[in-house]
C-alpha cells in the first residue's frame, strides 16, 4: 500500500510560481516512476509531467513545457512540480500518482498509474 500526500497549492497571480510537493509512504519509492496530473472543472484529468524511478528521465506535456519541471528526491520519498510563468488556464486540482509496479519509466497514460493523492488546488488569477 502506498499513500501519496500533495502540498504546496494555493492562489497565485498570473506570471507567478508555485512548487508542489508529493510525499510518498513506503520503502520502495525509488523503484517506480511518478507523475503529476491535473483536472480543471468540467474537464478530464490530464497528464502534466512524469519522472523515472531514478529521476534521470522526465516527460512533460506540451502545454506546460518550458514552464513546469518535475524532480524527485528519493532520499525524502518526495516528488516535486515546479511551476513557473503560471497562467489562468493552469488553474486545476493537481494530483500526483505512482506508476504501477515494475515500471521505472514515466508515462502520460492515466491507466498506467495505480495510486493517487488527494489533490491540491492551484488557482491562477488574471
Amino acid at each position: 500500500q502506498v499513500q501519496l500526500v500533495e502540498s504546496g497549492g494555493g492562489l497565485v497571480q498570473a506570471g507567478g510560481s508555485l512548487r508542489l510537493s508529493c510525499a510518498a509512504s513506503g520503502r520502495t519509492f525509488s523503484s517506480y516512476a511518478m507523475g503529476w496530473f491535473r483536472q480543471a472543472p468540467g474537464k478530464e484529468r490530464e497528464f502534466v509531467a512524469g519522472i523515472s524511478a531514478s529521476g534521470g528521465n522526465t516527460l512533460t506535456a506540451d502545454s506546460v513545457k518550458g514552464r513546469f519541471s518535475i524532480s524527485r528526491d528519493n532520499a525524502k520519498n518526495t516528488v516535486y512540480l515546479q511551476m513557473n510563468s503560471l497562467k489562468p488556464e493552469d488553474t486545476a486540482v493537481y494530483y500526483c500518482a505512482k506508476r504501477k509496479d515494475g515500471n521505472r519509466w514515466p508515462s502520460s497514460r492515466l491507466y498506467e498509474y495505480d495510486y493517487w493523492g488527494q489533490g491540491t488546488q492551484v488557482t491562477v488569477s488574471s
